[in-house]
C-alpha cells in the first residue's frame, strides 16, 4: 500500500470522537480471543469520547497526536508524557499509540512515534518506553523501529491477567533517527 500524506499535530478538544473511534476500532480489530469480549464490549464510543475530551482538556503533562489525513481525516493517534515506571531507566513513556485498521502499513504509526520522540525531546527527555500487550502484533512494528524488549510484566484489565512487554530507546535521538525516512 501507499504511504499517505500525514500531518501529526496536537488533539483538539472536537478531535474526541475520532480519537474514541481509532482507539475502539483497534481494540477491536487487534485483541479479539486475546482479551475477554466483555472488555471490548465494554468500550463504547460515548464513554471513550469523554475520557478523551476530558484527557485533552486537561493539558497535563500528557500530550495526545493525532494523525491526519487531508483526505480521511484522522487515522490514527498516540498519547505521551512521563514515564509510569522510572525505575526501568526510561524517563518518558508512550502511553497509547493507534492506527485505524484500514490504514495499517500507510506510515501512520512511524509518523505518530516520531513526532512523539521529537516532542519529548524537546522537553528535555532522553528515552522512552512503551507497553504493549505481549500478544499484540505492534511488538514487532517496535522493534523495527528500534526499540528494545526491557521488561515483562502482567497487568489486569477487568479482572483477567494481561501479559506485557516493555520497548525501550536509550536515546530519544537516536530514535528520531530510527524512525525518520
Amino acid at each position: 500500500m501507499d504511504e499517505l500524506s500525514i500531518t501529526v499535530r496536537r488533539a483538539k478538544i472536537d478531535d474526541a470522537p475520532d480519537i474514541a473511534r481509532v482507539y475502539i476500532e483497534s481494540w477491536h480489530d487487534t485483541y479479539p480471543g486475546v482479551v475477554s469480549s466483555a472488555l471490548l464490549c465494554s468500550m463504547t464510543a460515548k464513554g471513550q469520547t469523554a475520557r478523551w475530551r476530558a484527557t485533552i482538556a486537561a493539558r497535563s503533562r500528557e500530550w495526545i497526536f493525532v494523525a491526519e489525513s487531508a483526505e480521511h481525516g484522522i487515522v490514527g493517534m498516540s498519547s505521551f508524557g512521563p514515564s509510569r515506571d522510572p525505575d526501568l531507566g526510561f524517563d518518558s513513556e508512550v502511553y497509547t499509540l493507534y492506527v485505524d485498521p484500514g490504514f495499517f502499513g500507510r506510515g501512520v504509526g512511524r509518523a505518530l512515534l516520531a513526532a512523539d520522540f521529537r516532542q519529548l525531546h524537546e522537553n528535555g527527555y532522553d528515552s522512552c518506553i512503551i507497553w504493549a500487550h505481549a500478544k499484540n502484533t505492534a511488538r514487532f512494528f517496535y522493534e523495527r523501529m528500534g526499540g528494545r524488549l526491557t521488561a515483562e510484566r502482567t497487568a489486569r484489565m477487568m479482572g483477567d491477567p494481561v501479559p506485557e512487554a516493555a520497548f525501550g530507546w536509550k536515546s530519544l535521538a537516536a530514535a528520531e533517527r530510527s524512525t525518520a525516512r
